[in-house]
């Protein structure tokens, strides 16, 4: 069990090697400030962020996690198995809208897929300034193809067949990027325990020192002798007195024997429940301190963060505008060092800081704390000046210039979160949910959106949308209300005395800051919690009423007119994407109609053959396809057809009627399939150029059972026998309809005996996202199988049975891309058949 634990840590770390190599290689590649690699995690269809090169990771957090199917460009890199390279900050937004909504400031990256096996094993990527509109620019493409090829071999030799080693389901591991310069500015922790005497540095002292890891673990005295010969006494005594609650006033000076500058700072804290110790930094200030201490002297404020967050210099200034002594900011993330410097405004600018090339200048206020800091509520001017391995920041009290009028919002200071009231967030937040209402077509996707985007913005718990209909309001979608309190307003008319209803009639938001105000306001009015807040937002839409939207808190709460107006705002984006979502539900039906109304209504009949055709919409995008089936008679035998055409809506289906007329003229004619096929992709190409479509057309001879197919672009057709065996059928095809006017299309001849069942059907039957078609293809294969056994075994039922059988998954299915079309045929057993 041991040496299983011990490979398995091995392992780990080799793990984390590759893919930080990996990363930092990329930087070069592409000119990057940030670079990772996400890996696959044991949640299918969830990559997870595994390392991160140049940027903190609080910082990413939003983007730690990201499933495959999200309209990112590391998932279309992983999905689709191609690089996706974005030059600038112009075609990230026109190609990736939400992505970008999310990091709204100029920078371009590239995602390159990790190969391994029948998928990626994840996705090797880079960010970095905006650049040209020429990727060529960009990065060196086959270097970072060769990068993330490498670790694909290197992961999947570590893997050993077992792909589950590779996977990544934690937090990722950060790291500092390369530098591009002998650091300035570095610090290094201990810890000294006077009980015992013994110091705990951490991994970067020894290196500021320029001793050995050896050399600064130890008692306090050998410390102290490493530290400085020359000042070991000065050391070992603000030791002691820093135990005993006497730290030095100022950081002590120490001259090693390197005849360098360094500084000493100590504090009394305590651990081990509660046991004094003494915590400590040395600080190697780099040549501007060692000289002449420019930096100290200077009345502004500066401090400097390495590119993972951490603060590594702090002036005098510095540190008394933030209030804290400077061996209390050193060494610390920013989030701990300053935490009132975090919350999503701030995160934004930090980000586009590391991820630029020029300065970030924004205010900041610093809550009160009893310090040597500002007075109470007093705003600050920082300004962030980003460098390859360093960001300088200036600090000034914002007096010195245009200090906002509004007053500041506290925020607290528990790093990385934000008050539910009084979060910034609502102030980022119409821009994204406007671009993911780009993506909701129903009324259901759309209030959708409204939930997981409206409600984590503002700290909500309950959302109600109405939509007005005949003049009265009915509820669309709601979540966080007790069962059944909707349901009496449910249908109420637009004379009725009730918020929901005199929001939209008046077209002004109503805010109530309690219960209490909303049960005096509308005396006797139903109430669905004794405690909390609520706002009424009217749904207009270029002036059209279109309904009422109830957003409630679970605690009293002030709304602020910086968060009623984007409210507001929200409301009518929410209000638009409703309209739109009507529109969209009216040609859905007109274009169901046409589908239906072309589709065969009955199949032709013959006595020798038994036919059974089956059509299912999807559920997604506009419902309906261009997918079709039709028997028509063909001399003195059958012709069987089944067609795909490309996209959906009223002009697929439209398409679709077209093709289908077509192939019936030629069908009745009894022309061969080939020429049928021919003459169809003329036509296509003649009525549309920009239209293309799939098909198999099959002339089927119900005395002989002899067969004659042709295919253009459709998955092949399946044949189940007599005797129970089941297969794909190898037929040669051509290129889809309305491509090629010269494209040629042979035919394959084939016997069906009697009681064997052949199948004709659409990719939407077998194809799905994310997974290989003949997979899918193989899936049918063996469920014609059975479903054919089972028709036998009951004997009198028709063809219809199998067909439902087939059907069964993807009818019940409530996520369906793409429409499904399948036709089944069999010979009847007669007294003369013959080949």
């Amino acid at each position: 069990m041991a040496g299983s634990g011990e490979r398995a840590v091995r392992t780990r770390a080799r793990l984390a090697a590759l893919l930080t190599d990996a990363s930092t290689g990329a930087l070069g590649a592409a000119g990057g400030r940030v670079a990772g690699v996400y890996l696959r995690s044991g949640t299918p269809g969830l990559l997870h962020l595994a390392v991160l090169v140049g940027l903190p990771g609080p910082l990413f957090r939003s983007w730690w996690r990201l499933h495959v199917g999200r309209p990112f460009p590391v998932s279309d890199a992983y999905r689709l198995g191609v690089p996706v390279v974005l030059p600038n900050a112009t075609e990230t937004v026109r190609r990736y809208p939400q992505f970008a909504a999310g990091l709204p400031f100029p920078f371009g990256s590239v995602h390159v897929p990790v190969p391994g096996g029948t998928e990626p094993l994840g996705v090797l990527t880079v960010l970095r300034p905006s650049g040209s509109d020429t990727p060529q620019e960009l990065l060196d493409r086959e270097l970072l193809t060769r990068l993330a090829e490498g670790l694909g071999s290197e992961l999947l030799g570590l893997a050993d067949g077992d792909e589950a080693v590779v996977a990544w389901d934690g937090e990722p591991l950060c790291v500092r990027p390369p530098a591009t310069r002998p650091a300035q500015i570095r610090v290094g922790r201990f810890t000294w325990d006077p009980a015992t005497s013994a110091v705990r540095a951490d991994d970067r002292l020894h290196a500021v020192l320029g001793l050995s890891p050896d050399a600064v673990t130890g008692t306090g005295a050998a410390f102290a002798d490493a530290v400085s010969p020359a000042d070991a006494h000065r050391i070992l005594a603000a030791l002691r007195d820093t135990a005993a609650g006497k730290p030095p006033p100022e950081p002590l000076p120490l001259r090693p024997g390197d005849g360098v500058l360094r500084l000493l700072d100590l504090w009394p804290t305590g651990e081990n429940g509660g046991a004094p110790q003494v915590a400590g930094v040395v600080l190697d200030p780099g040549p501007a301190a060692s000289a002449d201490g420019a930096a100290d002297l200077l009345p502004q404020g500066v401090f400097c963060l390495d590119r993972l967050g951490t603060v590594v210099y702090v002036n005098p200034a510095a540190a008394r505008l933030a209030g804290r002594e400077r061996a209390r900011l050193l060494g610390r993330p920013l989030w701990e060092a300053m935490p009132w410097l975090t919350g999503p405004a701030y995160d934004d600018h930090l980000r586009g800081a590391l991820l630029s090339t020029g300065p970030v200048r924004f205010h900041v206020r610093r809550p009160p704390d009893g310090g040597g800091a500002p007075g109470d509520g007093d705003w600050l001017a920082l300004s962030v000046h980003p460098g390859p391995d360093i960001l300088t920041c200036t600090l000034e009290p914002a007096s010195r210039v245009d200090a906002p009028r509004e007053p500041a919002r506290e925020v607290p200071d528990v790093p990385g979160e934000v008050a539910g009231d009084q979060s910034m967030a609502p102030l980022y937040r119409p821009i994204a949910l406007a671009i993911a209402l780009t993506d909701a077509v129903t009324a259901q996707q759309v209030s959708a959106v409204v939930v997981r985007e409206l409600l984590p913005a503002f700290g909500g718990r309950r959302l109600a949308i109405h939509l007005l209909q005949d003049r009265h309001l009915y509820l669309a979608w709601e979540t966080g209300f007790p069962p059944g309190f909707l349901v009496p307003f449910e249908g109420v008319g637009l004379d009725a005395h009730l918020p929901g209803v005199e929001t939209l009639t008046t077209g002004r938001p109503l805010f109530f800051e309690s219960m209490e105000q909303l049960a005096a306001t509308y005396p006797g009015i139903p109430l669905d919690a004794e405690e909390g807040a609520r706002a009424f937002l009217p749904l207009i839409a270029s002036g059209r009423l279109v309904g009422s939207c109830i957003l409630g808190f679970e605690s009293p709460r002030r709304f602020s007119t910086q968060e009623r107006t984007v409210l507001t705002a929200l409301a009518g984006l929410i209000a638009q994407a409703m309209e739109r979502a009507r529109r969209y539900d009216s040609e859905a039906a007109l274009a169901r109609g046409l589908q239906q109304a072309l589709l065969p209504r009955r199949l032709s009949a013959h006595p020798g053959v038994e036919t059974a055709g089956r059509y299912l919409p999807g559920t997604q995008g506009m419902d309906v396809g261009g997918d079709w089936y039709d028997v028509v008679e063909a001399g003195d035998g059958l012709a069987l057809v089944i067609g795909d055409v490309q996209g959906h809506g009223v002009q697929a289906a439209a398409t679709m009627g077209q093709l289908r007329s077509a192939v019936r003229a030629f069908a009745l004619g009894d022309r061969p399939p080939d020429e049928v096929l021919s003459g169809t992709n003329h036509l296509l190409i003649d009525l549309d150029p920009g239209q293309f479509a799939s098909c198999c057309y099959l002339r089927l001879d119900p005395a002989t059972g002899r067969a004659r197919v042709a295919r253009a672009g459709h998955p092949p057709p399946l044949l189940r026998s007599a005797d129970g065996r089941t297969r794909v059928l190898d037929i040669p095809g051509g290129v889809v309809l309305g491509v090629d006017p010269h494209a040629r299309y042979p035919v394959t001849e084939l016997w069906m005996e009697p009681e064997a069942i052949l199948a004709l059907y659409t990719d939407g039957l077998v194809e799905r996202p994310g997974a290989d078609i003949d997979d899918g293809i193989t899936a049918l294969r063996l469920a014609l199988a059975r479903a054919a056994t089972a028709h036998g075994r009951r004997g009198g039922r028709s063809l219809g049975g199998v067909a439902d059988r087939l059907t069964a998954t993807a009818r019940h299915s409530v996520d369906r891309p793409d429409d499904v079309a399948l036709l089944l045929a069999t010979r009847r057993p007669g007294p003369a058949h013959h080949r």
